[in-house]
């Protein structure tokens, strides 16, 4: 699957594309994330859900993976994972773009990518209540709080969510 704006292109990944993927997921936790969580759960997360073997079966039980690209840049410069958890219901589980290429308007260009490919009647999502820059743009995006959860990751960590979800309106 393939999709091209003005200066974009989103295509979907493959196994094939694992490497991509690892080496941006890893450039833009360790951009970004470490003054929210510490590097030390930055590299936890990083190595339990950002090697090969976890990625390969992410998308063997049907997680679809994309990657965004633009004409200025070789190697992806974003990338997302949804899920249909149900007829016309998406989960974001990852979604993620480059530190360097933020406010740009790739992620709101990957957003409506998704919203136009799958028109989803409702989106949700997990997002770091710290993560204020996330948290903003999903409110910009049209998203809300849905709750406020805590998400027990193994060996001591804790993911700090909110729970946000994105209606259409139809």
């Amino acid at each position: 699957m393939r999709y091209s704006c003005d200066y974009m292109q989103f295509i979907q990944a493959t196994l094939e594309d694992l490497d991509k993927i690892i080496v941006l997921a890893h450039k833009i936790w360790n951009d970004h994330y470490p003054e929210i969580i510490g590097q030390e759960q930055v590299n936890y997360m990083l190595e339990k859900m950002y090697d090969a073997e976890s990625l390969k079966q992410q998308m063997q039980s049907n997680d679809l993976f994309f990657l965004a690209y633009t004409t200025e840049y070789e190697a992806p410069i974003a990338f997302i994972s949804i899920k249909e958890v149900e007829k016309g219901a998406l989960f974001i589980n990852k979604f993620y773009v480059d530190t360097q290429t933020q406010r740009s308007g790739v992620g709101m260009s990957f957003f409506d990518f998704i919203l136009k490919e799958f028109t989803p009647e409702v989106i949700r999502l997990q997002v770091n209540r710290m993560n204020y820059k996330a948290v903003n743009f999903y409110f910009k995006s049209g998203f809300t709080i849905e709750k406020v959860a805590d998400f027990d990751i193994g060996d001591g960590y804790f993911m700090n969510d909110f729970v946000m979800i994105w209606e259409s309106i139809r």
